[in-house]
């Protein structure tokens, strides 16, 4: 082996890292400056807190993991791991806030389980250079030959993750032309992630390679469909046993996750839906989760539940998109669930209208990511439940982003986007 590409997931969802001597990363620990949390897609360093701008900008480390993944790149092998600030936890560190909410959950002898699927869109160069949407004419939903891929992206896709143990469960065109959905499959929370991060990375880059953008804007295409990051997620007790459903209904502590994510849907918003663009695809009457809404086998909603098996039984939310930080993503999921455990709220009638012209909710996402970080600031106790540090930190960088593209064209804000989601 060559060299280790250590690699974290930032607050915008970038995967950040170095290229070091494997024998430098037998070490365990690998520096950057703290203010690598501070920086706008744009390049400006901003004063975040927590990340120690006016302190002489200081370092943390990224506390490796033993086990190395291994990589699409030659040569390469990928270590994962946890920041640390000061020898400590760094509270601005995605990857150890899902960890915690992990912990919470293993405290009722709960094992979260999480299924991640993305839809992206395909973009390629014209003959001017610009980027443009994937041309494939013939496209079709669950399209999944030459039709819908005419440069075979997505089987080298899926080659790159089966080369590398990524667990691809499913591929396939998807509503719109040049749009795919990529569903990996169930595993405990953290592992989970771990694949998602590692697939977006690995997805992007080999686009890349073959001169395409893979890219998980929510709305790049205003007249096309959106693309979201459906969080499917179940729970195991100390037996193993799936404890959505019991006798073929949503069980108590189901009943109680769905009232959790309903009750704190608006603050929830910019943790899962983190761009200016998100807002684009966040509409009534869409496939997204707009209203603040739960049913069975309904995807008009934002809850969408099944108990069809044992097995399979699940809690699948679709407010979230591919552009932001998997790890943040999936532990506010499962945060808000977890406060509908706490606290019992009360779970609002199940949706029995359309969701389209007619629906029973009357609560749903904010207009813009700007109202959102609003709604998430007035949300105190999903704030006091997810960190306080944390969403100061990850609140500072949204607004500086929600300022930035405020007068921003569709054409503008998707060119500012692209390359990086």
């Amino acid at each position: 082996m060559i060299r280790t590409r250590a690699l974290y997931c930032d607050l915008l969802g970038l995967p950040k890292g170095k290229y070091i001597q494997p024998d430098l990363a037998k070490s365990g620990h690998i520096g950057f400056a703290a203010c690598a949390l501070a920086v706008s897609f744009d390049r400006d360093l901003l004063n975040i807190p927590g990340t120690g701008l006016f302190d002489g900008i200081p370092d943390m480390n990224l506390a490796l993991e033993k086990d190395r993944f291994p990589s699409w790149q030659e040569n390469t092998e990928i270590a994962l791991g946890d920041l640390k600030f000061e020898g400590n936890d760094y509270a601005l560190c995605a990857r150890t806030n899902l960890k915690n909410t992990i912990k919470e959950f293993n405290k009722l002898d709960l094992t979260p389980m999480v299924g991640l699927e993305f839809e992206a869109y395909v973009f390629e160069r014209d003959e001017d250079g610009v980027w443009m949407p994937y041309n494939t004419p013939g496209a079709f939903v669950y399209g999944t030959g030459p039709s819908n891929d005419p440069k075979n992206l997505m089987a080298k896709i899926w080659e790159g993750a089966s080369d590398i143990g990524l667990p691809v469960e499913s591929i396939n065109g998807e509503y719109d032309n040049g749009q795919f959905e990529l569903t990996l499959g169930f595993d405990e929370a953290l592992k989970a992630c771990d694949n998602a991060f590692l697939f977006k990375t690995m997805a992007k880059e080999i686009a890349l390679t073959e001169g395409l953008i893979l890219s998980f804007m929510p709305k790049p295409i205003p007249e096309r469909g959106g693309s979201g990051l459906h969080v499917n997620f179940s729970f195991l007790d100390k037996s193993k046993i799936n404890v959505i459903e019991q006798k073929g209904k949503l069980s108590e502590i189901a009943n109680n996750c769905i009232s959790g994510l309903i009750h704190h849907h608006e603050g929830l918003s910019p943790l899962l839906a983190s761009t200016a663009n998100s807002y684009d695809r966040l509409q009534p009457a869409s496939m997204a989760g707009y209203w603040a809404n739960w049913a069975g086998d309904h995807r008009m909603v934002t809850i969408r539940t099944s108990t069809s098996s044992s097995n399979s039984a699940r809690i699948e939310h679709r407010t979230a998109d591919g552009a932001g930080n998997p790890y943040i993503v999936t532990s506010s999921v499962l945060k808000a669930s977890l406060l509908g455990i706490k606290n019992k709220y009360k779970l609002p009638p199940i949706e029995d209208l359309d969701g389209m012209e007619n629906v029973r909710a009357t609560k749903h996402a904010p207009s813009s990511l700007s109202k959102a970080l609003a709604a998430l600031e007035n949300d105190k106790v999903l704030k006091s439940e997810i960190g306080e540090k944390f969403c100061d930190a990850f609140m500072e960088i949204k607004k500086d982003e929600a300022s930035r593209l405020e007068d921003k064209t569709v054409d503008e804000v998707r060119e500012f986007y692209l390359p990086f989601v």
